[in-house]
């Protein structure tokens, strides 16, 4: 991903509320399932690392990243932005190929 790519991911998910809550149960199946759905249906998604969690957003991006093969966009204080080009039919892609 190029730093031009990167900048118009970031200025996109400027505006967006976290769809996806990590806490004290840290990073299971069952959530990285969930972002991999998220991403598949959105390309670009944000995930909010909750205050009781063991680990801190940067610990843990690329942790997330590699499980749902995805990309961290950047990581902002307890935030994480991801995005993975999506294959599914209907989807808008953010960035064209």
């Amino acid at each position: 991903m190029t730093t031009k790519e990167r900048a118009k991911l970031r200025s996109i998910a400027m505006t967006m509320q976290p769809t996806t809550h990590i806490g004290k149960n840290g990073l299971t199946d069952e959530v990285v399932i969930q972002i991999t759905e998220q991403l598949q249906a959105h390309e670009l998604i944000k995930i909010n690392v909750l205050k009781n969690c063991d680990y801190t957003a940067k610990e843990i991006a690329n942790d997330i990243a590699e499980s749902a093969g995805a990309e961290v966009v950047q990581v902002l204080g307890n935030k994480i932005t991801l995005y993975k080009v999506s294959t599914k039919d209907g989807v808008k892609h953010l960035l064209e190929v």
